[in-house]
């Protein structure tokens, strides 16, 4: 009787020392992340400081943006790695809907966030948003700057331009939009007649940045946040936010997503909430990377502009990334990538 005693209380003991150790195992989250980590990092650090669970990032390359993580979230569909998707646009989160890579979540933190930067059934959600900005050398650009995308034509800027790589990240945003809203023979003919004019293509939008800084471009077409990186950095440049009187700025939130069969669904939810706060929003805005909140009355430094302060292109984001695909493959032949 005693030995059976010994032996179930021995047992007993082990359950609890087995239970105390599974409450004290840390939580954590894994986030694939497009997003600069040199500004997504800082973020995903606040949540860990606030919530006591590890983060583990994975982060793209600035070549392969966002296309990379993609690729990889849907080789692991099947057994997924990550949890949360923060992406740095909107095409490939909807693509990965598309895909059935997603997992329905309506983040109490969504609500405050227009309907037209988030997805009604909850796969992804719009926050902080930058914009496709002209930056230019004012050292080379002594007139009128560009002020417009179909400046790329003018013969003044031959061979003066530069786009980063059309077929990856909000690049590629760019160019899917100019086919919906131009239509596929007259995009076509805009981007054969720039090629023509001597366009360079960049591997990045921080190559672009570095061109122009350099003055081995005139002007090209980058993200907010790559422009500011190279104002902060004395560089002799200056922004246009393009086509204020026609077709309007291109306007690019990062969406964020729980991924279907994610191994940590709830701490995926609850980085998803911090990512939506208008805290995260606040916090953004004021890093280098000036992004613009979404949420109404978020405090923003002097400078950085609010979506309402410009003429944002009227974009359906859904219909955008529908065609992504094969408006990459049509940028493949007319621009030899």
């Amino acid at each position: 009787m005693r030995v059976v005693l010994r032996i179930s209380g021995a047992l007993s003991l082990a359950a609890g020392l087995a239970g105390c150790a599974q409450q004290a195992a840390p939580q954590q989250v894994v986030c694939y992340s497009s997003t600069d980590q040199v500004f997504a990092e800082p973020v995903l650090k606040a949540f860990e400081q606030e919530t006591g669970i590890q983060v583990k990032a994975k982060y793209d390359t600035e070549e392969t943006k966002t296309t990379g993580l993609v690729n990889l979230i849907q080789q692991e569909k099947g057994r997924p790695q990550a949890d949360v998707f923060w992406s740095s646009e909107t095409g490939r989160a909807i693509t990965l809907q598309k895909a059935g890579c997603l997992a329905a979540y309506h983040s109490p933190n969504a609500q405050g966030i227009p309907s037209a930067f988030k997805d009604a059934g909850g796969f992804w959600t719009g926050f902080s948003a930058r914009a496709r900005v002209i930056l230019y050398n004012r050292q080379r650009v002594k007139s009128a700057p560009p002020a417009s995308v179909q400046d790329l034509l003018k013969p003044q800027w031959h061979e003066a331009a530069a786009i980063p790589n059309p077929l990856f990240g909000t690049s590629s945003f760019q160019a899917a939009t100019l086919f919906l809203v131009w239509g596929n023979q007259r995009a076509s003919t805009f981007f054969e007649q720039a090629k023509a004019n001597g366009l360079q293509v960049l591997p990045s939008n921080g190559a672009v940045k570095d061109a122009v800084s350099e003055g081995r471009a005139a002007w090209g077409f980058v993200d907010t946040d790559d422009a500011n990186v190279a104002i902060k950095d004395a560089k002799p440049v200056a922004v246009v936010f393009p086509d204020q009187d026609g077709l309007g700025t291109l306007v690019m939130p990062n969406t964020v997503s729980l991924l279907q069969g994610a191994p940590h669904p709830e701490a995926g939810r609850r980085l998803i909430d911090f990512l939506l706060s208008a805290a995260t929003e606040q916090r953004l805005a004021a890093m280098d990377c000036v992004q613009m909140p979404l949420h109404p009355g978020v405090p923003t430094p002097p400078g950085v502009k609010r979506v309402g302060d410009i003429k944002a292109t009227a974009v359906d984001y859904v219909a955008v990334a529908g065609q992504m695909r094969d408006v990459d493959q049509r940028l493949q032949r007319l621009l030899g990538l």
